[in-house]
């Protein structure tokens, strides 16, 4: 199914690079930046974000000490909550 009709992006997409990334995105920002492209008019973000919480589970709030999220990829819980708050207002304010 295309999510982002602006770039042609799928769900298919969005779940292989939140899946295998090196970096493991956590908001639609940085799900367009591995892919390539950025946000156009923004309707397609809160599914984007919505697909990240279902392809990474549990931890896709927060990496909890342990986590094999967090431990490879260096993130801590509180810079994973400081991303997603400033997701969440970049959002707010298109």
């Amino acid at each position: 199914m295309i999510v982002c009709s602006c770039n042609v992006i799928s769900d298919h997409d969005i779940r292989k690079v939140v899946t295998s990334a090196d970096e493991l995105p956590r908001s639609p920002k940085q799900v367009y930046g591995c892919l390539g492209c950025s946000a156009e008019c923004g309707r397609c973000a809160r599914t984007i974000k919505t697909i990240i919480d279902e392809a990474l589970g549990p931890c896709a709030r927060n990496c909890q000490a342990g986590c094999q999220h967090a431990h490879a990829h260096g993130h801590s819980s509180v810079q994973v909550a400081e991303d997603d708050l400033q997701s969440r207002f970049a959002l707010a304010a298109c």
